[in-house]
């Protein structure tokens, strides 16, 4: 992954836009329904609809998650292509922010920046936000790409392209072209450990307890119960994607 630096006058900007977005959010996740505001209902009310809470507080950026997750889900070993990884954002004394993440954190971090330049730093895994209305979904010319009665964003090799329509369309970079398969690739929330009753492998490994899955239409569930105590944000909420990914205590760094 890529190393970035962001300037002040930049940061300055990301925090108006954070304010706006966190009392948008703020608004929202006043329902246990949030998630319906966003996009449409699943068709089946009787099936789980899946939302993502990505805790950044409890976050070490041990890289777990990312490695499970290549390891469950055959992607491949080269340091360009994840489902799932890890950025850390280093914010300095000047307003300057860099942005690292090396083998997409798998290989863990090193910090070097100076201690006393430090204003704060911390760790973002980012993955597929599978979102109530995808824009993945909506530029695939041959529907190759969907989403699940659950709500979770798909892809059927047999009738993608590769055409890279979708990569192009994620504003969030979590897809990108299997280098032998030839067609588009991304986090799946292992769907089908899922359907096993398994939690997805980057949940399961994540030794602090950073993510939770679970159904937003079950309003007893942990994930509506966070949802309910916590102000959490989404993404880029101004692109109204639906994005079923939620952060607690996000940073206006973040993007």
């Amino acid at each position: 992954m890529e190393r970035k630096e962001v300037t002040p006058s930049r940061r300055k900007f990301l925090k108006s836009a954070a304010v706006l977005a966190g009392a948008t959010a703020g608004y929202t996740l006043l329902s246990p329904s949030v998630f319906l505001l966003y996009g449409k209902e699943p068709g089946d009310k009787n099936l789980p609809w899946y939302g993502i809470i990505i805790d950044i507080r409890r976050c070490i950026g041990c890289g777990s998650c990312a490695a499970a997750c290549k390891n469950e889900n055959d992607v491949p070993r080269e340091p360009f292509f994840f489902r799932n990884w890890v950025e850390h954002y280093t914010v300095r004394n000047d307003g300057t922010v860099l942005i690292e993440s090396p083998n997409g954190g798998i290989d863990g971090f090193s910090q070097n920046v100076p201690d006393e330049e430090i204003f704060k730093s911390f760790f973002v895994p980012k993955m597929c936000n599978h979102c109530a209305k995808s824009p993945c979904e909506q530029v695939c010319p041959v529907g190759a790409t969907y989403t699940s009665p659950e709500g979770i964003v798909l892809v059927d090799e047999k009738y993608c392209l590769g055409c890279r329509y979708c990569v192009q369309a994620c504003p969030y970079g979590c897809r990108f072209i299997h280098p032998v398969k030839k067609v588009a690739n991304k986090c799946t929330l292992c769907y089908h450990r899922l359907k096993k009753n398994l939690d997805p492998a980057c949940m399961e490994v994540c030794p602090t307890g950073a993510r939770m899955y679970g159904n937003l239409r079950d309003s007893n569930s942990k994930i509506v119960a966070f949802l309910k105590e916590h102000t959490t944000q989404v993404l880029r909420p101004h692109l109204n994607t639906g994005s079923k990914l939620f952060y607690n205590e996000l940073s206006s760094e973040v993007k």
